[in-house]
C-alpha cells in the first residue's frame, strides 16, 4: 500500500488533458487554494456518488478561494462522458499516460490494480500540501476533512 504525500511537501506539479483537445497544470491554480481528489475509476459507484458530493458542495470550496480537481486513470472521453452524465462542473484530469504517472508522483497509485488511490490533498496558495488523506478504496471519504483543512488554512 503507498503512502501518500505529507503535509508540507511541495505539489508536485503536472500538465494532464482535461478534455481530448485541453491540458491543465496545477501551476495554473498558484496563489489559490487546490483540491486534488484522486478516484479509481469515474463509473464505479462510490466514485461516482464521491464526484456528486464534490460537485454539491463546490459552492463551499470556492468560498474559500479554492478549486477541485478530480484525478483518474480514465481518459479524456471517459471523463467527459462521465461529467456529462453525473453533471458535474469543475474538472476532471486524465492521468492516463503515462498511465497514473501524476498518482504515483504523489503515492496515490494503486499498483497490481492499474488505478488511482482515494486519496486526497488540500494544496496551499503557495503549492505546498496543507492536508491530505488516502481512504479505503471502497469508502467514500466526504468533504468534511476538505472543509476542515480549508478552514484551516492561513489566509
Amino acid at each position: 500500500m503507498s503512502q501518500v504525500l505529507s503535509p508540507g511537501t511541495s505539489a508536485p506539479d503536472f500538465t494532464l488533458h482535461v478534455t481530448p483537445d485541453q491540458c491543465l497544470s496545477l501551476s495554473e491554480f498558484r496563489g489559490r487554494p487546490v483540491i486534488l481528489a484522486f478516484y479509481p475509476a469515474d463509473w464505479s459507484p462510490v466514485c461516482g456518488d464521491q464526484m456528486v458530493l464534490y460537485n454539491q458542495v463546490r459552492p463551499e470550496f470556492l468560498n474559500h478561494g479554492a478549486e477541485v480537481l478530480g484525478v483518474s486513470v480514465d481518459g479524456a472521453w471517459c471523463h467527459q462522458a462521465f461529467a456529462k452524465a453525473r453533471n458535474l462542473h469543475f474538472p476532471l484530469l486524465a492521468d492516463f499516460e503515462p498511465k497514473g504517472g501524476v498518482s504515483k508522483s504523489y503515492g496515490a497509485y494503486r499498483e497490481g490494480d492499474g488505478v488511482s488511490e482515494r486519496a486526497l490533498f488540500v494544496i496551499d496558495k503557495n503549492g505546498v500540501i496543507f492536508w491530505s488523506y488516502r481512504s479505503p478504496l471502497a469508502v467514500n471519504p466526504g468533504a468534511d476533512g476538505i472543509l476542515n483543512a480549508l478552514e484551516r488554512l492561513p489566509s
